[in-house]
């Protein structure tokens, strides 16, 4: 196929591809592309699931509040057979017996141990919350960043068909000017190739913005990735500013991580309290029902040639019970678990002053590179106002003939890297300012 078959069909080919029909595409913002990724996350939803099973665990009656009631019922029976002459019963005899009891015990001291485990159970409670926000903040990050790439897809296939339709004015000025005798077949080759080097990075493009839509799906978990949607929020160019030291502050009193290892700190606490209750006696109640009956049938006559009837006895006792328990020596095992434990107390709170200062270098590095790439998208602005400028004059001389077709396209193509340049300054100023909100705890509440 000749070049000039393609300069005739590219533009019908594309633009039958860029104007797609609209009709049945949804309008998605990013507040409705994280509510819908919540919604779908599965991971999250395991973590629901996990504060249900947290939550009813935690209840006075799992670590031994109450007393426990048991109620026991059996019925025994045997049939004999008896033939012994010297025996005073001789036939076929039945015996029964039922049995029902009610036995209730009740741990009434433990060395304070039903009130830690009490606490214990509420800190995992707390620890199953704070994992399941690390979940939640992971989901939004990686949304938002979804969400911000396809903007920037968008923006970025805007550059191309902006230089493609100034690649197709240059060939039809040229195809003007070659009528004139004013331009040769060797300027029109040059700006035909322009002209498919440009239609090549459109069709590149068009397929970047359809991955990161895909990719977006995939962020909030839609099982169809055919989905058409059109994104309605604006791709700010405006920064916030922040203080970092009010920043410092909110990281270490709402950071999701720092927050599961105070939790796990507290945890640490209780197992040491748990440890230190084995010292304690034991001091337990235990008390219940019997009742019994027992059913004998002899069939036959006794030695006496009498027959007997069935004969039915019955048994009721109660009882209540106390004990305690207290461990003299167990070979110094006590002790050593409540070293331990306050060993892993100690592991705890280092691991704590650890994780605070890494997260102050952390925050200090994406905090820098914020402001750093403030100043690139500022300098990127200007980049792009000039290569705008530059653009637009180059356009004027080339068509007053100043100058030739290398020296237009050398401008061309810094209009377009000024352009991609400044799409991924904003692009990576909001993914950084993301990171930024996750680690001082801004992204959930």
């Amino acid at each position: 196929m000749s070049k000039k078959m393609l300069l005739l069909i590219l533009p019908l080919f594309f633009l039958g591809m860029l104007i797609q029909p609209i009709y049945g595409q949804q309008e998605l913002s990013l507040e409705q592309a994280i509510e819908v990724g919540l919604r779908n996350n599965y991971q999250i939803q395991i973590a629901e699931k996990e504060i249900e099973i947290a939550h009813n665990n935690n209840d006075w009656g799992a670590v031994g509040r109450y007393p426990e009631v048991n109620l026991n019922v059996f019925y025994n029976n045997r049939l004999e057979t008896i033939d012994n002459p010297i025996s005073f019963i001789n036939g076929e005899l039945y015996r029964g017996g039922l049995v029902g009891n009610v036995d209730a015990g009740w741990i009434i001291f433990d060395g304070f141990k039903v009130d830690i485990n009490k606490r214990r159970l509420e800190e995992l409670e707390r620890q199953t919350n704070s994992n399941s926000k690390l979940v939640i903040e992971d989901a939004i990050q990686q949304i938002i960043n979804a969400y911000y790439n396809t903007l920037i897809q968008q923006k970025q296939l805007e550059v191309f068909n902006e230089v493609l339709d100034i690649s197709a004015d240059r060939v039809r000025f040229q195809k003007i000017r070659a009528e004139y005798g004013q331009a040769s077949s060797y300027d029109i080759i040059q700006t035909e190739d322009a002209f498919l080097s440009d239609s090549t990075n459109l069709v590149i493009q068009e397929y970047s913005l359809q991955s990161a839509k895909r990719n977006l799906l995939l962020a909030m978990g839609e099982r169809s990735f055919d989905k058409e949607f059109t994104l309605t929020d604006v791709l700010e160019e405006d920064s916030n500013s922040y203080v970092y030291e009010q920043l410092e502050d909110k990281m270490l009193s709402e950071n999701k991580d720092f927050q599961a290892l105070l939790v796990g700190r507290e945890l640490a606490s209780i197992n040491t309290e748990l440890a230190k209750s084995n010292r304690y006696p034991r001091v337990s109640v235990n008390g219940g029902l019997n009742l019994s009956g027992n059913l004998a049938k002899l069939f036959g006559e006794d030695p006496n040639g009498m027959k007997r009837d069935a004969a039915w006895g019955k048994n009721a006792d109660m009882y209540i019970n106390f004990a305690g328990t207290y461990n003299i020596f167990d070979g110094g095992n006590r002790t050593r678990s409540i070293q331990n434990a306050e060993i892993e107390e100690m592991i705890t709170a280092l691991s704590i002053e650890d994780a605070k200062r890494n997260l102050k270098m952390q925050l200090r590095n994406i905090y820098e590179d914020y402001e750093n790439q403030r100043r690139l998208l500022m300098i990127s602005d200007k980049l792009i106002a000039n290569a705008q400028r530059n653009l637009e004059i180059s356009t004027e001389r080339f068509k007053a003939g100043q100058i030739n077709s290398f020296e237009y396209r050398t401008v061309q193509i810094a209009y377009i890297n000024a352009s991609q340049s400044k799409l991924n300054a904003i692009f990576n100023l909001k993914n950084t300012e993301t990171e930024l909100i996750k680690i001082v705890g801004g992204l959930i509440r």
